[in-house]
């Protein structure tokens, strides 16, 4: 873990939020929000957080400020982006998706250690030309990646060997999950590293070694388990220092 008392290594790793309609003390108003378990996840790890609200097309400039990034939960990717139907994913945020899939082009391009959650992990497979699976439930028979409305289901994953995951977290892992959709034709350039029972992909890497790692499940909601986010904010101080070199 980087230690909070070196500023000069301690990265800066990007939080993209979401606008949601939000009631506060007398208020009531859009605003940009995002969990504080990610925020808490990033500070634990030794990085400073920074949120990303979506406004627009990210630009080179924003980039070259953060050391790392991890893209955010949420809903659902638009399907016109891989070839699907509007009617299939009606909860879509285009304002989001305009902002992060430049932002991870953008992240990409620079070289920036990426960790991607649930739908971050979508987002990914996406770019890179993968599709998804609109209502998983449909695919698999049952809700038990759905969790409960506002909370996680528990799921076993099992990792493949030799992977980062696998290195990190172990061959099998108990996570979280509150997702109802997922990975259908897996991109070129990506690789699977873990499933679960019902043969769902959990977790993802990129096939040419940079850190890039995307899960399925929540790693901010598990505050026993922080290997994912310490390994994404380690990566993030060794660019920091060679950037600086």
């Amino acid at each position: 873990m980087v230690s909070k008392g070196s500023e000069v290594e301690r990265p800066v790793i990007g939080l993209p939020t979401y606008v949601e309609q939000t009631r506060f003390n007398a208020w009531d108003v859009p605003s940009a929000v995002l969990p504080h378990a990610y925020v808490a996840m990033v500070t634990e790890a030794g990085g400073i957080p920074v949120l990303l609200p979506p406004a627009g097309v990210p630009t080179p400039e924003l980039v070259r400020l953060l050391d790392g990034l991890v893209l955010t939960g949420g809903a659902d990717i638009d399907p016109l982006r891989y070839g699907g139907s509007a009617v299939e994913s009606p909860d879509t945020r285009s304002d989001r998706d305009e902002s992060e899939f430049g932002l991870f082009e953008l992240g990409r391009a620079a070289g920036l250690p990426i960790l991607a959650v649930c739908r971050g992990l979508q987002l990914v497979n996406v770019a890179f030309g993968g599709t998804l699976i609109p209502h998983l439930p449909d695919v698999v028979g049952h809700e038990e990646h759905s969790g409960s409305a506002g909370g996680f289901s528990a799921t076993r994953v099992l990792t493949s060997a030799g992977s980062r995951v696998a290195e990190l977290a172990g061959p099998e892992i108990k996570v979280s999950c509150h997702h109802h959709q997922a990975i259908n034709r897996l991109a070129d350039g990506l690789l699977v590293t873990a499933r679960a029972a019902d043969g769902t992909i959990e977790a993802v890497e990129a096939k040419d070694g940079s850190f890039l790692v995307g899960v399925q499940w929540h790693p901010e909601v598990d505050s026993t388990d922080r290997r994912l986010i310490r390994a994404l904010v380690e990566a993030a101080a060794t660019y920091r220092r060679e950037r600086s070199a």
